[in-house]
């Protein structure tokens, strides 16, 4: 049955309880009767949901609160065993995977190291594999069971219903890379489990705004600050967060060469990457061929020594001109979206920390326009180097929720998706 609007007794039902599970998972644990104000729901309809995802077995009584005369009433909470996603960040240094429960608690882990070579596309697809294969094995958990996988990428991601998720990106050398199409292929998952596939800044700055620093905030721009830079905005508009390429903005013309191959990008100066290149072409910086974070873990015990040691000028140098440039892109963002918060993450970001922050704001502030630039606060994520992978899991998880709490079906059979048709004719004979 179809009402006015359009939207079936199904579709009622599927939002019904699309919001319950969203109120108990954010606010839990909550009674019925706290549920009817929070989700708009009568008492009947929150009843029924409620015995339906008890059913379910993804809704649970966690004890009972003391009424005003009356029983004491009954508190629910989303179970956790209900469902479970892997999240991975393929990132700049590793890949990680994790596997969480429906709570986001994490249930094991694996990481692979990533060498010079480290984004040829058979390594990374392999690394994923075997991840999820490890975590999977490691907690006994069967790969049917998965809700999802997700998967946090650099680049630009299209979403194609022919090849499905499909990754460009220039600064690893991927032109149009058809990641989800590959790594179907001898998947140690069921086809019935779904990949989702973006942009690793827009992961990180999905979680932040579910569990860290952006909670609350309506309009908000997530950093993601490692061997590049790379931003997702928030907005009323864009509620679920869009990954922007805020790294290669042009800041200084005819300017240091980018990762990108274009000239002066922000990423070719604020970047670590090219943080560590500068300060090694000023005379300083570890040997040659070491990892970038233990490179920039000696840069910043020479510019901020232990009390009573003397700062490395070079080294100190260095840091304060990468502030300045990753302040004056912060303006950029200011003035373009008047965001209410910035938040930085990613490893670098991170690593650099509160010492960083203070002179990074004060050029922010004084490169961007004075209204917007009294409005914002620029402060550090709250989720920790875990952060892209805890959002990856997001995805399969809201996925889930607007689902009303129930997992994706599998495509029927029928003739095969363009994307393994081609695969086949490339394989060897």
């Amino acid at each position: 049955m179809t009402g006015r609007n359009g939207r079936t007794v199904r579709d009622l039902r599927r939002a019904n309880r699309t919001a319950v599970l969203q109120r108990l998972y954010f606010d839990g644990p909550l009674s019925r009767f706290e549920l009817g104000p929070v989700t708009g729901l009568s008492s009947g309809s929150v009843s029924n949901v409620v015995a339906d995802l008890v059913a379910d077995g993804l809704v649970e009584e966690a004890g009972s609160v003391d009424s005003d005369g009356g029983r004491p009433r009954t508190l629910l909470r989303v179970a956790p065993g209900s469902g479970h996603m892997i999240g991975v960040d393929v990132g700049e240094t590793r890949v990680r995977v994790e596997l969480f429960d429906l709570t986001l608690t994490e249930l094991a882990r694996a990481e692979r190291p990533l060498t010079p070579q480290r984004y040829a596309v058979e390594v990374i697809v392999g690394h994923i594999r075997d991840g999820v294969a490890e975590v999977l094995d490691g907690a006994g958990l069967a790969p049917e069971r998965l809700l999802g996988v997700g998967i946090g990428v650099p680049g630009i991601v299209e979403h194609t219903p022919e090849r499905g998720a499909v990754v460009h990106g220039q600064t690893i050398g991927w032109d149009g890379v058809p990641l989800e199409a590959l790594l179907r292929t001898g998947s140690p998952l069921p086809a019935g489990v779904p990949y989702f596939i973006d942009n690793g800044a827009k992961t990180l700055g999905q979680a932040e705004m579910w569990f860290g620093g952006g909670r609350g905030a309506h309009n908000a721009v997530v950093v993601l600050f490692g061997s590049g830079v790379g931003a997702c905005l928030v907005t009323p508009e864009v509620e679920h967060g869009r990954a922007v390429e805020w790294g290669h903005l042009t800041v200084r013309v005819r300017g240091r060469r980018c990762r990108c191959g274009a000239l002066g990008c922000l990423e070719a100066y604020a970047g670590a990457e090219s943080l560590l290149e500068r300060w090694r072409e000023a005379g300083g910086g570890p040997p040659e061929g070491t990892d970038e974070e233990t490179a920039l873990t000696a840069l910043l015990a020479a510019a901020y020594p232990v009390e009573g040691g003397e700062a490395d000028p070079v080294a100190l140098g260095v840091l304060e001109e990468t502030a300045e440039y990753l302040g004056a892109g912060l303006s950029d963002l200011i003035n373009l979206f008047q965001p209410e918060r910035i938040l930085i993450g990613g490893w670098a970001g991170l690593q650099l920390g509160a010492r960083f922050l203070p002179a990074v704001r004060r050029h922010a502030s004084s490169y961007a326009l004075r209204y917007p630039a009294e409005k914002v606060t620029v402060d550090l994520g709250k989720l920790g180097p875990d952060a892209v992978t805890v959002g990856a899991a997001i995805l399969p998880l809201d996925d889930f929720f607007a689902r009303g709490g129930r997992r994706a079906e599998p495509a029927p059979e029928g003739p095969a998706p363009a994307w393994r048709t081609a695969l086949e004719e490339r394989a060897p004979h």
